[in-house]
């Protein structure tokens, strides 16, 4: 019996202090502002404290030589390249990989075989019964060759969209290995079967954007070796800084625009095309048409009788670059303005059918330019030569100087407000990516907000300063609050790997994008921020950062303790939600009987009175004592707001003991003690607007560490010598708070319109230009 009262106690004592244990940690981690330490890697010689590349900092190099030829008549790419992998790093490497991307549309790919499905996302949805049980297109990569720089067979593995190359002999660090490697693949029909490049089918012949066109070797770095992850589509990619020597070969009458410099351009263009570029060079108010639109018609022309069999070769040469990308057609139109950026020229240019007129024609070089300096601006000087915006029907993907961007108008040249900026939105985004991923180049495989989300934000600034209200989608606050303040289940934090976050777009553009914004405006101010983030980005460019190594910059720089924010908006799916719990209004006591008495007496009347004082005067209730006066005596007759001599010499003794604070009891001001509380998980500054009596207005802003000590409800006293008529939490809905209904004192009911008719007059969305009559070409 005693061992079994012994055992039962050491039970107890040990689940109890299992439990107090637990409640420590479950404290613990619920601290909005501990350490973010244990999140990230320990500095070391590749990677500093501060945030910056570390002495023995390095990154490997790939240098590519390729011939390209695309067969229009067959929609086939064939390629042949000779690549030199320079391993920089201190280990000694047994294999290489290498990207094949163009797998993911092989018939073996597992792309749709890690998609849930069911029968009833099927219903009624014949395109997606034929995308996914009809025989699969033929893609992928279809390797003929691959032998060392002495044309010695090198044995291979490949793995689905990833190669492995075993090496005859460990490449030891600081030398180099030569590779061949010739292949051909089916050009998809990006229209019908999606895609981030192929082409685009007309009457008049194809129009091709063609990227992840050639195996691209994988990255290596001291983070975590080898960069191998699949490539399922969706998220993108890691990749090796090189310079690269490319002749792309296609039919004559094509245009071809590209990542890189055209080495042969005197033999490709024609004199009149010449000219038109040369004085394109010296025009930086307004784009000069290279190739014009009534030229690429009559090629159109041409080839509708005759075909196009004979052929051109495009010689390309591109320094430093992670990538390469090109696009090709008969059908484009080109223009072409230069820029000042950082003391020198750098050519903004565009290409594009005439289906893309008029709105390219107005738009799309213009804001070509505008991008590369705004970016510029907040960042480094744009170091290439140019930057090319290609029409892609549907598409808006980037690469080094280079990417196709969407937005088409109706045929008879008219075109929506919702067309007109989402055209540009994607041109300056896509642009944008120059600098992020392309310079300040980010794993967007595992990382897709650190090249998506700080490119949005930057993409977000620049239209604002093409003019003032721009309809921007995201940045603002408010934009975010619709995802945040969703179903947790469907929420996925910000620092998680690119193909397992739910609702992409909101997670990996919106969600980082607003949280930049948020740190600019509202928590950093824009001095501190935009030092940071330039030096980031200059720490950074033809670099491989890591989220620590912004994260830590951005402190590093600023000299601002962002640990509590990077925590609640990168690490967790919570919301912002702060309200006003409570409003109380105060006022000193002065003690003095002759301002007192008074006070009292007026608050006294204001009073509501009781409700058996009420039922008795109706009744005409008769008293005792107003009968029988011999029971009356001093307290009876004691007036409250009369002022006796022996109140006077009170306040008097009082002043004298308590002299060196007297001016404490003369203050007349209003003081209001405001409670908040924060049904959210995230912690926030909390920004107030007060509105007096008088009709002014002031702010008050408190930092979000307010809440280190109790993050579920504080209190806060303010002063003013006005009376305060109403409180607004949060005016501008800066801090993405999902819930607004809290966020007034007193309490703020919107009056809202609710609709009887619904008729076509009341439409104000769609193509008004179209709409709208007798507008001539100037004002469309």
């Amino acid at each position: 019996m005693r061992k079994l009262l012994f055992y039962m106690v050491i039970f107890l004592f040990s689940g109890a202090f299992c439990f107090l244990k637990s409640q420590e940690k479950t404290h613990y981690d619920q601290n909005k502002f501990k350490n973010l330490r244990e999140f990230l890697p320990t500095p070391n010689m590749y990677r500093t404290a501060s945030g910056a590349p570390g002495e023995e900092y390095y990154q490997q190099q790939a240098d590519y030589k390729m011939d390209i030829k695309i067969d229009e008549e067959r929609n086939k790419l064939h390629g042949k390249a000779t690549v030199t992998y320079y391993n920089n790093s201190p280990d000694p490497l047994n294999y290489l990989w290498v990207q094949l991307d163009q797998n993911v549309r092989s018939p073996e790919s597992q792309r749709s075989k890690i998609e849930p499905s069911s029968i009833k996302g099927y219903e009624g949805r014949p395109d997606k019964f034929e995308k996914d049980f009809k025989p699969k297109f033929e893609g992928g990569f279809n390797i003929t060759r691959l032998v060392d720089d002495n044309g010695r067979k090198i044995k291979y593995t490949v793995n689905h969209t990833m190669l492995r190359i075993d090496l005859p002999k460990k490449l030891r660090s600081g030398k180099s290995f030569k590779f061949k490697i010739d292949w051909w693949y089916n050009i998809n029909n990006y229209i019908k079967d999606e895609g981030r490049s192929g082409y685009e089918p007309f009457d008049e012949g194809n129009l091709y954007v063609i990227a992840q066109f050639y195996p691209r070797m994988a990255v290596y770095n001291d983070v975590e070796g080898w960069q191998n992850l699949q490539f399922f589509g969706r998220s993108e990619f890691a990749l090796v800084f090189g310079n690269y020597n490319v002749n792309i070969t296609v039919p004559s009458d094509h245009v071809v625009a590209s990542t890189g410099k055209l080495s042969n351009r005197d033999d490709i263009l024609s004199k009149k095309e010449y000219r038109r570029y040369t004085k394109s060079k010296k025009d930086f108010k307004k784009p000069v048409i290279i190739v014009t639109q009534e030229e690429a018609e009559a090629k159109e022309q041409r080839y509708l009788k005759k075909g196009s069999k004979e052929t051109k070769t495009w010689k390309f040469r591109a320094k430093n670059v992670r990538d390469f990308g090109f696009a090709s057609s008969r059908k484009f139109i080109w223009d072409a303005m230069a820029v000042k950026v950082g003391g020198k020229t750098v050519m903004a240019e565009s290409v594009y059918p005439k289906e893309g007129n008029p709105l390219w024609e107005r738009y799309s070089t213009r804001v070509v330019a505008h991008t590369l300096k705004v970016y510029s601006k907040y960042t480094f000087s744009y170091p290439y030569h140019k930057a090319i915006s290609v029409h892609a029907r549907s598409q808006g993907m980037e690469y080094p100087m280079i990417c196709w961007n969407h937005g088409r108008p109706e045929k008879d040249g008219t075109y929506s407000k919702r067309v007109k900026y989402g055209m540009m939105s994607v041109i300056i985004h896509e642009v944008g990516h120059n600098f992020f991923p392309m310079i300040v180049n980010s794993d967007e495989r595992k990382w897709g907000w650190m090249d998506e989300g700080l490119n949005s934000f930057m993409q977000y600034l620049t239209e604002q300063e093409w003019e003032k209200e721009y309809p921007s989608r995201r940045g603002r606050a408010r934009d975010i609050v619709r995802y945040m303040k969703g179903d947790q289940v469907n929420l996925s934090p910000i620092m998680t790997d690119s193909d397992n976050v739910r609702q992409y777009g909101p997670n990996c553009y919106g969600k980082p994008a607003t949280a930049l914004n948020i740190l600019r405006e509202t928590i950093m101010g824009r001095e501190l921020f935009d030092f940071a983030f330039k030096q980031y980005a200059r720490r950074w460019q033809f670099k491989h950062p890591t989220p620590a190594d912004f994260f830590r910059t951005m402190e590093d720089a600023s000299g601002v303790d962002l640990d509590w924010f990077w925590r609640g908006w990168f690490y967790t799916t919570g919301y912002c939600d702060i309200g006003i719990k409570s409003v109380a209004e105060f006022r000193v006591n002065s003690l003095d009987p002759e301002v007192e008495k008074p006070y009292k007496a007026k608050m006294k009347r204001s009073e509501s009175p009781d409700i058996r004082l009420i039922q008795d005067k109706q009744e005409s209730m008769s008293y005792y004592i107003d009968k029988d006066t011999a029971g009356m005596d001093f307290y009876n007759r004691f007036d409250p707001s009369q002022i006796y001599e022996f109140e006077k010499e009170a306040y008097d003794r009082t002043i004298s003991k308590i002299s060196k604070h007297k001016s404490v009891l003369s203050d007349r001001a209003y003081f209001y003690e405001v409670k908040f509380d924060k049904p959210g998980s995230l912690v926030m500054p909390i920004i107030l607007q007060f509105q007096f009596e008088d009709g002014t207005m002031t702010q008050e802003y408190l930092p979000a560490k307010i809440w280190r000590m109790n993050d579920q409800e504080v209190s806060k006293v303010f002063r003013f010598e006005k009376k305060v008529k109403a409180i607004s939490l949060d005016p501008r809905e800066e801090t993405a708070d999902i819930d607004l209904s809290n966020n007034h004192w007193p309490s703020v009911t919107p009056i809202k319109r609710f609709d009887v008719f619904k008729k076509e007059w009341f439409k104000t969305q769609g193509n008004l230009m179209q709409k709208a009559k007798g507008l001539t070409p100037q004002q469309r």
